[in-house]
């Protein structure tokens, strides 16, 4: 049964004009960049203050200094991975992350996980106008909410005007916070005794799991938006230059803000834990540093919000394009549901911006249980069962291959997330298994391992039908993809 579509967008011209694609394959003919914008978009994205606070949670919640710093790390290169295999398949597919779920789940059935999805970036985008708004009232000397108020609108028409913007952004965050953080990170070791720093180790399994949790949690929170950002890349890209280039991009940002937020908690305790951006600011004195400080805060929470508030987008259109069909939205359509993303997440910022550690700690936790079943049933199924061969053209068509639901799918994401309560660790629920384990959250562990075993399993008893290779819709233009 055949569906209407809407006709193909226009190719994006040079400039900062609204972007013609949304949810909608990016033909190989409109392809354009390089990998090393990936890198510089992660990067630059990570050096941020709400990274700081993350990796300030370690030592906040009770671990020391080195084994923190190696639990974050680890964290980081596991959940870097998850994240990086995501990145790879923009190029291979032209399509956002969450669009090709429609292969796995069935194109109603995607709508499961992009609910969460959809809660995740307004919780984040709310989360991170907090601590930017904090940085925007400091800039300016306006009232804190005035903060709130104007990052919020800067970050929502940039995420309208959309991709080309949003790396432009990346690669000014890369080199300007990348040039502040060299400093800041010289101001607060300068006078600290590092041995003594360094020197009081207290391991504990829970504190260092602790470490990998947050970490590991903050990679795999990308993961459903990641292929969104590298979706125009061409199609001859190798696939592990996007991996690689993703991966370093994201875990050595992140790492090095993490690693500044333990120095940081550890050197000056409550003097950082709820004023994160007084803090930061201060070791910059007061003036112009200041100033410049505080515009590097912003910049670099307006690099992740956007991304955020973009993504929020994609899979707010994947949703509603699921029943209604596979389409294009017009700029003015775009304009208003970003809108409505940001004007909610600013409600969210100015009704609870107190006590914003403790409430970003529950939030970051619980939300690693509902999207590592997701990632495992994703990249199972693109690595080991489809073999990256999918059928774009039918992943808008409920009636065409991958249909309305698919139980294999939809069933492992279930019992992955039956499979890790018992595990997880939050303020507000706790799992039997928890305290056997020295109160230590495993749940992201077991939520990667049972769905994927789970969902190879049942997808070799619920046969699907899988094309022989990769079918694009520009097929008959170029050479076909093999």
């Amino acid at each position: 049964m055949s569906q209407k579509t809407a006709p193909d967008a226009p190719a994006d011209k040079p400039g900062f004009l609204v972007e013609s694609h949304s949810i909608g394959y990016v033909p190989r003919s409109e392809r354009y960049g390089r990998p090393l914008n990936q890198f510089t978009l992660w990067f630059g994205s990570n050096l941020n203050i709400t990274c700081i606070v993350t990796g300030a949670l370690a030592v906040v919640l009770g671990g020391d200094v080195i084994w923190s710093i190696i639990g974050l790390l680890i964290g980081q290169i596991l959940g870097g991975a998850v994240m990086s295999l995501h990145s790879v398949q923009g190029p291979r597919l032209g399509l956002p992350q969450m669009i090709s779920s429609r292969a796995q789940f069935g194109v109603y059935g995607a709508v499961i996980p992009l609910v969460l999805v959809i809660l995740m970036y307004i919780g984040f985008a709310a989360s991170g106008t907090v601590l930017a708004g904090q940085a925007v009232a400091g800039l300016i000397h306006s009232p804190h909410w005035t903060g709130i108020i104007i990052f919020g609108i800067v970050t929502a028409v940039i995420a309208i005007i959309g991709y080309r913007l949003i790396h432009v952004m990346g690669r000014l965050a890369s080199l300007i916070s990348g040039l502040a953080f060299v400093y800041l990170t010289i101001r607060l070791l300068t006078g600290t005794d590092l041995g003594a720093l360094f020197g009081d180790n207290h391991f504990t399994v829970s504190s260092f799991v602790l470490a990998m949790s947050l970490s590991a949690s903050w990679q795999i929170a990308y993961g459903p938006y990641v292929a969104d950002y590298s979706r125009y890349l061409p199609a001859s890209t190798k696939q592990g230059t996007t991996f690689w280039s993703t991966f370093a991009g994201a875990v050595i940002g992140s790492q090095w803000s993490m690693t500044f937020g333990v120095l940081a908690a550890a050197i000056a305790g409550d003097k950082f834990a709820g004023d994160e951006v007084g803090f930061v600011v201060s070791l910059g004195g007061t003036g112009i540093v200041a100033a410049a400080l505080y515009f590097v805060i912003a910049l670099g929470k307006l690099c992740v919000n956007v991304l955020n508030a973009y993504g929020g987008f994609m899979s707010t259109i994947t949703t509603i394009t699921g029943f209604a069909g596979h389409r294009e939205i017009t700029k003015s359509a775009r304009a208003v549901v970003v809108s409505a993303i940001m004007v909610i997440a600013m409600v969210i910022a100015l009704a609870g911006s107190t006590n914003f550690v403790d409430k970003f700690s529950t939030f970051l936790l619980f939300l690693l249980t509902f999207f590592t079943p997701w990632s495992a049933v994703n990249l199972v199924d693109f690595y080991f069962l489809s073999k990256e061969r999918y059928d774009v053209p039918a992943i808008g068509d409920p009636n065409g291959r991958y249909g309305k639901w698919n139980v294999a799918a939809i069933a492992s994401y279930v019992i992955g997330l039956a499979a890790q309560m018992p595990f997880l660790y939050t303020s507000f629920y706790t799992g039997p298994f928890v305290k056997a384990l020295g109160n230590t959250d495993y749940s992201w562990i077991i939520g990667l391992i049972v769905p994927a075993i789970v969902y190879f399993i049942l997808s070799k008893i619920i046969k699907r039908s899988i094309p022989t290779r990769l079918i694009l819709p520009d097929d008959a233009e170029g050479e076909k993809v093999e």
